[in-house]
């Protein structure tokens, strides 16, 4: 099968849920951002790794820090949604489409990423496979003035397409892709997200030296993600 028809049967594909239902979302339809939060559950994510990295995403996601950005936003609303991804056929949601404008609509949010579930089966790294995921993701979420896949991981892409051609394909339809490099194993992973990976409208990676650094780097990449282009 080309590659053309692979990322197009992606789109199509339906997202399959993890119990959750769906938050309501506003009646015009419109957030500042959406944000597809890619996590890495493959082989190299032991289970006090996958524990970080959950609840970074919770504890950023319900710090003063972004709820101010929200705040600040035109419309002071953004969607998130969460979904775990190791290899080609791996890949689940955990946090469907959720409007957050408040403290409350984080914590639920936040509630979920703390129960800290792993949902997909472990396998290799399918970085290209995880961004088509999330575009299909991306094109069934609100309107948003702003589309970004933010993608952490600790490893290359080893499985599936050629990891240059999805991130072409997902940037070609206006999605911003930023990545967030675990490089505790393989010091040079934030050059390769930069230069295989991420791609799009002032795209750019965050470094975590180690999974103890996941939540303080979140936080930072997230407000970015959140404020706009251009900020640093």
């Amino acid at each position: 099968m080309g590659f053309a028809r692979t990322a197009l049967k992606c789109l199509a594909a339906s997202v399959v849920w993890s119990g959750l239902t769906t938050a309501a979302i506003p009646e015009d339809g419109r957030v500042d951002v959406a944000l597809a939060l890619a996590v890495d559950v493959s082989y190299s994510v032991d289970a006090k790794e996958h524990r970080l990295q959950m609840l970074g995403f919770a504890d950023a996601v319900t710090s003063d820090e972004v709820l101010k950005a929200i705040e600040g936003g035109r419309h002071r609303r953004i969607a998130v949604s969460v979904y775990q991804w190791s290899d080609e056929t791996n890949q689940r949601v955990i946090v469907p489409w959720t409007v957050i404008a408040s403290h409350a609509d984080a914590e639920a949010v936040a509630e979920v990423l703390r129960g800290g579930g792993r949902l997909p089966a472990q396998g290799g790294t399918a970085i290209s496979s995880a961004l088509l995921f999330g575009a299909g993701l991306l094109n069934e979420g609100p309107v948003a003035d702003r589309q970004v896949i933010d993608l952490a991981t600790d490893g290359r892409n080893n499985l599936g397409q050629p990891v240059r051609r999805a991130r072409d394909f997902v940037t070609s339809l206006g999605i911003t892709i930023n990545g967030l490099a675990i490089s505790n194993e393989w010091r040079q992973l934030a050059a390769y997200l930069e230069n295989q990976v991420v791609g799009g409208n002032l795209s750019f990676v965050e470094e975590a030296r180690s999974y103890d650094d996941f939540g303080a780097t979140m936080l930072r990449k997230l407000v970015r993600e959140i404020t706009g282009p251009g900020v640093t």
